[in-house]
């Protein structure tokens, strides 16, 4: 059947006023960056539960959290009490089995740094554990973890595979701005998109490349859709 354009995820929001402004444009879900190795967006967790209580259902919102032990993760989600877990490292299937017995109604998004054929394994493993995958552009096998917020893209041809074989939801992530999203539905048909810097402005979330990204999303050639997108 011809489907809806992708969910689209606002990254990085730094304020209740950025937040406002993302909803405004049309964005289905905000993404709220806690302490990472690296990267841009992050925020004290009294302000990302600030912001989380400030968010209207059915808007979702995200915690990036870097914790990779169960116990640990469900303690940051009771310091800022989002919809949804974005677990942008690898946490391990015991974890994420322990994680779901702790929070069984909190959504679980398992990130994977897609690299090279084994990205798809890993994505495997995460899948049936979890709500949703994101396919995002970091290397956490560097000195210093990049986990996400790179601006890069990679192989999408990977990403479309994950997606075919995951059987949950994924989104994509990694340099996507107005002028290739629509090369990036077309090639991985995802449930959802994840940006952050292509949307701001000297470090500001703003409004006319927000509608500018909106209306590339929306005037994207019409994808047929299966029953797990």
């Amino acid at each position: 059947m011809i489907g809806r354009p992708p969910h689209v995820k606002i990254c990085c929001i730094s304020s209740v006023e950025e937040a406002r402004l993302a909803i405004s444009a049309g964005a289905s879900a905000l993404g709220l960056v806690s302490s990472m190795p690296s990267g841009p967006g992050v925020i004290d967790d009294r302000l990302i539960a600030e912001i989380a209580a400030s968010v209207p259902p059915p808007i979702a919102t995200f915690l990036l959290t870097a914790r990779q032990d169960a116990d640990a993760i469900a303690a940051h989600h009771a310091a800022c009490r989002t919809t949804t877990l974005q677990l942008v490292d690898f946490v391990a299937p015991p974890e994420l089995v322990r994680l779901r017995r702790l929070l069984p109604s909190v959504e679980l998004v398992q990130v994977i740094h897609v690299a090279d054929e084994g990205s798809l394994e890993e994505a495997r493993m995460a899948a049936p554990l979890v709500d949703a995958l994101l396919l995002d552009s970091g290397n956490p096998n560097l000195p210093i973890k990049e986990l996400g917020g790179t601006g890069r893209t990679h192989d999408w041809r990977i990403s479309r595979r994950i997606r075919d074989e995951a059987g949950v939801r994924v989104f994509l992530a990694g340099g996507i701005n107005a002028g290739n999203v629509g090369e990036a539905i077309a090639a991985v048909q995802p449930f959802g998109l994840d940006l952050c810097s292509s949307v701001r402005e000297s470090g500001h979330l703003s409004a006319p490349r927000l509608e500018a990204f909106m209306r590339s999303v929306h005037e994207a050639p019409a994808r047929k859709l299966s029953s797990r997108a």
